[in-house]
């Protein structure tokens, strides 16, 4: 992070970041747990993440203060706003992460509850999450480094988490038409395997952020070979 002529603006600069850091920490703690409910038929995973959510809510609101009386003190320019900018979008994506975590939390709640089988095909399920809760740690290891080659092989991954949900859902309409009982609990299935393509998603945005931020560049809405010729 470059260096100012104020101390105290780097200071300030510097503890925001490590905020960032502390939230994306609860986020990926929110969603391992969440797995574990998943892979485990836990309750008690299911109260942990929700406890975690009261946490990762508060700690958001504490950055966007934190940001905005910066912003109001520092009147900060060009790469200064570009990095409060990115520290914001970046807040916001690791908040929604959580929201999709608490969201796997209640669908398997739901799913002990109704007392399904347990015969239901979580495994595939386990390896998508397995793969977002991965993308998250290499996003905020990027992010912390602001490496946009890491970035760029996030953006890459993120294709594999969206090739497990298409497959995943082909197999869940499939496991529905042959025993219709397990309609209901296999929907539960499907709003989890949204939400965890949706931590992908968010996990996506943080390395777009990362781009944004090194080279001044929007890379939203951009393919992966334009992206890569703007690295070059």
């Amino acid at each position: 992070m470059q260096k100012h002529l104020s101390s105290q603006f780097d200071a300030e600069l510097n503890t925001v970041s490590a905020r960032v850091m502390e939230l994306g920490g609860l986020v990926e703690s929110q969603i391992g747990h969440a797995i574990r409910a998943l892979s485990q038929f836990s309750l008690e995973a299911v109260e942990t993440v929700a406890a975690l959510e009261t946490r990762v809510n508060a700690l958001e609101v504490d950055i966007d203060r934190e940001l905005s009386t910066i912003i109001a003190r520092r009147q900060p320019t060009a790469r200064d706003l570009r990095l409060l900018m990115a520290f914001s979008k970046a807040t916001a994506n690791l908040e929604r992460m959580g929201d999709e975590a608490s969201k796997m939390a209640r669908m398997v709640r739901s799913i002990i509850e109704t007392g399904a089988p347990r015969s239901l095909p979580t495994t595939d399920l386990r390896v998508a999450a397995d793969l977002a809760s991965g993308l998250l740690h290499k996003a905020l290891d990027a992010f912390a480094r602001l490496d946009t080659r890491a970035a760029l092989a996030i953006l890459k991954e993120d294709d594999l988490i969206d090739e497990e949900f298409d497959g995943f859902v082909r197999k869940l309409i499939t496991y529905m038409m042959e025993d219709p009982r397990t309609i209901s609990p296999s929907l539960d299935l499907l709003f989890i395997a949204k939400a965890i393509e949706r931590i992908g998603d968010h996990s996506k945005n943080v390395a777009e952020l990362i781009i944004y931020l090194v080279e001044g560049t929007d890379v939203r809405h951009t393919s992966l070979e334009d992206i890569e010729s703007v690295l070059r």
